[in-house]
């Protein structure tokens, strides 16, 4: 009778849901992070840190869960429509000391309900996306951009939540009105100023000017009108007068019985 050979062990039993939760931790462990940026995790929650890499555009492999994103000091010029709209967790936006100049209407789409802070500080912002910011119930930073201050970024301020620790750093680069340029813009509005006011009354200053020419136009034509009836008027009574008189018929006298 030969050996009996030695028999493996049955395999453990694997509990209901196991594989998913295998799946689930290796995909946590495979989750994106930017290349050349760091993605430290703490209880589910991803911290993306791409601060100073040297990047020109917003990465498009941003973790799903992240719930900070620092963008800082980078070389962006440009925030693209729907940018961060995969990030619905996102409480904190950091996209100070860029170069960042335009901001596409749509660009904080996906952020409007969760985001707390949104830092668009020291970059080239010369007129506020009231579009892409209006909806955003974020605390935002907008201190040191070159801001041209006139009517369009009165009403914007009106509608957004603007950090009260950099409000006051806030400044007019250029302005609507000279002598508010260099000065802090929140300085200004409360001294009750409205750039809307010296819009207004531009536009209507144009207005005015616009129907004055119209109505001196309209006086012009009328004039030439009477003149040149008069003148016609004048010819045809001339040739009236020219004319030859025609002769006056004499009655027949009636002979006399």
């Amino acid at each position: 009778m030969g050996p009996v050979g030695r028999q493996s062990p049955a395999p453990l039993p694997v509990p209901a849901g196991g594989s998913c939760l295998i799946l689930l931790f290796c995909l946590r462990l495979g989750a994106p992070c930017p290349q050349s940026c760091q993605c430290p995790e703490h209880a589910g929650a991803v911290a993306v840190h791409c601060s100073a890499r040297g990047l020109q555009e917003i990465p498009r492999d941003i973790p799903a869960n992240a719930v900070l994103l620092k963008l800082d000091a980078n070389k962006i010029a440009h925030v693209p429509n729907g940018a961060f709209q995969h990030l619905n967790q996102l409480r904190e936006l950091d996209l100070s000391q860029n170069t960042i100049e335009t901001i596409g209407p749509a660009a904080f789409a996906g952020l409007a309900g969760g985001l707390r802070l949104l830092d668009l500080s020291h970059n080239r912002i010369r007129r506020i996306p009231k579009d892409a910011l209006g909806k955003l119930s974020a605390k935002i930073r907008l201190s040191h951009n070159p801001l041209h201050c006139e009517c369009a970024l009165q009403e914007a301020l009106w509608e957004l939540k603007l950090d009260p620790e950099s409000v006051d750093e806030i400044a007019c680069h250029t302005a609507a009105r000279e002598e508010y340029v260099g000065k802090p813009l929140i300085q200004a509005l409360d001294s009750g100023v409205s750039f809307c006011s010296t819009h207004h009354k531009t536009t209507d200053v144009a207005m005015l000017v616009t129907m004055f020419g119209w109505f001196a136009m309209v006086i012009t034509y009328v004039v030439y009108y009477v003149r040149q009836n008069q003148e016609d008027a004048r010819k045809h009574l001339e040739y009236l007068k020219s004319l030859p008189s025609a002769p006056v018929a004499k009655d027949p006298v009636s002979p006399v019985p």
